[in-house]
């Protein structure tokens, strides 16, 4: 597996923007240099001096001149936001170009956005989309506090602000419970999207199966795990496809792991399964698929896996790398 390539870019802004939130302004390194462009719901991997982080992209998606994430402070994370929130105006990083698992629906006659918290980041650069292909939506925000609402200035700035719903529950209007009072019933041609956390998702996710919305009509994005990435399994055989390299992956070992072991480099980010950043080719096998980033249509294909935690049904799992 060949390294990706990365973007160099300058931090060229640092804004505060809500109660633990900072609205990073990167700009191409190279003056004269223009960035890829992305599809909203896009996010890009920060690195941030030997950690590897996700971060939606906030912008809009024709913008080719900076790139803008937003992050919040997470005192209990695992030192991503932390590394974020110490960078100065001036330092240079290296990105990855933007990938997407969230794409809008480009048929969509409607599409009702619901975020919880810094859940909002993908949904803006949304927003950004529909509004200028004079789309209909509708964008909830659900936060404790009017002071805790993410990217305040910045939805207040923005020509579809009218939109945006707010939703606090310190004040009564909370989600838990209320689901049912921002997700209507199905019909041709609405979309629904989510992005928060874990609980919120789920009570969506039920709140919409129960109304009897299609599969395919909403597309969530989480900021976490249902399930443990530590689960162990069966000791099985990776097979190198370039080399004919035979490695064992132990039962309580990733393939990542194992790759590494063995000498083969390997793109990982998120390590739970939830960016696809390490996704790598199957060409003979069946995956155990434990990640959450494929769809059902695409763990069944059986084409890709995730390194990082998924695992193998089969004895020899050949890779195409």
């Amino acid at each position: 597996m060949t390294a990706p390539r990365t973007l160099d870019v300058v931090v060229h802004a640092l804004t505060p923007d809500g109660e633990g939130v900072l609205l990073v302004d990167l700009r191409p390194a190279d003056a004269g240099t223009v960035l890829p462009p992305f599809d909203a719901g896009a996010h890009i991997d920060l690195h941030l001096g030997g950690l590897i982080r996700q971060y939606s992209l906030v912008g809009a998606a024709d913008e080719r001149d900076r790139y803008l994430v937003a992050v919040l402070r997470d005192p209990d994370g695992r030192g991503g936001s932390a590394a974020v929130h110490r960078l100065a105006v001036g330092d240079r990083l290296a990105i990855s170009p933007p990938r997407n698992a969230f794409r809008p629906d480009p048929d969509a006659d409607h599409s009702i956005l619901i975020a919880g918290g810094i859940g909002v980041t993908p949904l803006v650069s949304m927003a950004e989309t529909l509004h200028r292909r004079g789309d209909s939506f509708e964008l909830h925000v659900y936060t404790r506090t009017p002071q805790s609402l993410p990217l305040q200035r910045h939805l207040d700035s923005r020509p579809w602000r009218d939109r945006v719903m707010l939703h606090f529950s310190a004040h009564g209007d909370g989600f838990r419970g209320r689901a049912q009072t921002v997700i209507p019933r199905p019909r041709p041609g609405r979309a629904l999207y989510l992005c928060g956390p874990l609980g919120m998702i789920a009570s969506a996710t039920g709140c919409a199966s129960a109304l009897e919305w299609p599969r395919d009509s909403v597309r969530a994005e989480q900021f976490g795990r249902v399930r443990s990435v530590e689960a162990p399994g069966e000791a099985f055989t990776v097979v190198v496809a370039s080399t004919g390299r035979e490695l064992p992956v132990a039962p309580d070992e990733t393939i990542a792991e194992a790759l590494r072991r063995g000498g083969v480099e390997t793109t990982l980010a998120c390590e739970q399964g939830i960016c696809g950043a390490c996704l790598t080719p199957v060409l003979a096998g069946v995956p155990d698929h434990r990640d959450e980033v494929q769809s059902a249509a695409q763990r069944e294909a059986g084409s890709l896996i995730t390194v990082c935690c998924s695992r193998s049904l089969t004895p020899t799992l050949t890779l195409g790398i």
